[in-house]
């Protein structure tokens, strides 16, 4: 790993009509879940903007009685081919999740993508946590929490070898010597490990940034070990600078048993913005949101989460303990904690979950909204934000065209893009290709069709 940038990373968190639940419901709301166009419109803003990453996040899980299943939606990475061909700068990121995919399959698919948009893909790296997913997948219910870790890393471990089984020249297509591929630079994987057996090598060369970015979304003790082992960027939810101090300290510490004298994955927290012209345009616009909000909605999507059903409980009191079977255990914790701190009623708490995902909201003009990355940042406590607007099109629009320039005019982000890749962006090292058993010629590949004449 590379040391933290010296500027402040952003990445934008789409979502197609806005992150808060009322969002859609406004008479100047835009957008739609299904609709190219919009899609590719957004990311050229964002690209206008610079920023490193446009970020998609996934379920598997349709819509509920519950209220929450995925509301319709393009599968992202099907999606970021089509915004590979109409943007040339801003880094490809999309969700899949090692509970319900396979390495080879997903290998290959993040390598061409890798492929299409010239070195501009990026992996969210998931483990799924409803068992509704499961029951989509032939099983009653996930795996234990530590158990789709284990196979989370190990996917992901097998998952670069694949992208290493190919050298970096292998693919010379040389009609004068009647070589498509050099035999001597490509091999096997042959790995057989608890979850995976996959003999390799790979059927696409070895993507252009080596390997695709890997983001790991998760901040519990196992999510931890996971993004400080594999992931190049932790993606969290901190409600505090001492929090993500914390949080920081923990993934280094992890890191450096792995690879002694590692920084750790790059730390890009989720912010969600609500930007005005003035700071009492902000607050207003936070108000009319939270105005809207569906607090039995709120009460549902805390009830999956907590474990069990919170309806019988009094909105005025205290929140409830959480039960032996939270979905998602560090934003369960999150926000059981702010709402010890400030004491929060359920009512309160959600009402605040249901807009932001337990993520941070910044309500103010953009030199207040500035104010809290800059902080963030010099304190050591994030290299970058995951951006989430609260609304569409003007939470993107507002963001580009009023805090960028004032982070801008602050120094603490770019004014062009330097490189090309998604790694450039962000400042990584591109990882040398690891060692194992060449296929030669004499051997597997000399009665192949990968050598002529």
């Amino acid at each position: 790993m590379t040391q933290p940038p010296a500027q402040i990373r952003l990445g934008f968190f789409h979502q197609p009509v806005g992150r808060h639940p009322a969002a859609w419901r406004r008479l100047e709301g835009r957008g739609h879940p299904e609709d190219l166009a919009w899609v590719v419109g957004t990311a050229r803003k964002a690209e206008q903007g610079l920023f490193d990453m446009f970020f998609l996040a996934d379920g598997l899980v349709g819509p509920s009685a519950e209220g929450n299943g995925k509301g319709g939606g393009f599968e992202p990475l099907t999606l970021l081919g089509a915004i590979a061909a109409s943007t040339s700068r801003i880094g490809l990121v999309a969700t899949v999740s090692t509970t319900f995919s396979e390495p080879f399959n997903t290998a290959r698919m993040f390598a061409s993508l890798d492929h299409i948009s010239g070195g501009r893909a990026g992996w969210n790296v998931v483990t799924s946590q409803a068992d509704r997913a499961a029951q989509n997948f032939g099983a009653d219910a996930l795996l234990g929490h530590a158990e789709r870790y284990a196979r989370s890393a190990e996917f992901v471990t097998v998952a670069k070898g694949l992208w290493d089984s190919w050298g970096e020249d292998a693919l010379v297509i040389d009609k004068a010597r009647g070589v498509f591929i050099e035999p001597g630079q490509v091999r096997e994987l042959n790995h057989k490990g608890r979850f995976f057996s996959v003999r390799g090598p790979l059927n696409i060369s070895r993507p252009p940034q080596g390997h695709p970015v890997i983001i790991q979304a998760g901040s519990s003790v196992d999510g931890i070990s996971l993004a400080a082992s594999q992931a190049d960027v932790a993606f969290t939810a901190q409600d505090t600078v001492e929090e993500a101090l914390a949080y920081r300290a923990a993934l280094r510490a992890a890191a450096q048993a792995d690879h002694p004298g590692s920084a750790g994955p790059l730390v890009f927290p989720g912010i969600m913005p609500i930007v005005g012209r003035t700071p009492a345009e902000a607050v207003a616009r936070f108000a009319a949101l939270q105005a809207e909000t569906d607090i039995t909605a709120g009460i549902k999507q805390l009830s999956g989460r907590w474990g069990y059903d919170l309806s019988g409980h009094d909105l005025d009191g205290p929140v409830p303990e959480p039960g032996a079977n939270v979905h998602g255990q560090s934003r369960v914790q999150l926000l059981l904690n702010k709402a010890r701190k400030e004491r929060y009623t359920l009512r309160d708490l959600a009402a605040l979950a249901i807009a932001s995902h337990g993520h941070r909201i910044i309500v103010g003009s953009a030199a207040e909204v500035a104010d809290d990355p800059e902080h963030w940042f010099r304190a050591g406590a994030a290299d970058g934000f995951n951006v989430i607007p609260a609304t569409m099109p003007e939470g993107l629009d507002d963001f580009v065209d009023l805090v960028v320039p004032e982070l801008q005019r602050r120094g603490l982000f770019r004014t062009a893009y330097a490189g090309d890749t998604l790694r450039e962006h962000l400042g990584l090292a591109r990882p040398e290709r690891a060692g194992g058993v060449v296929l030669h010629s004499g051997g597997a590949l000399e009665n192949s069709s990968l050598r002529t004449g």
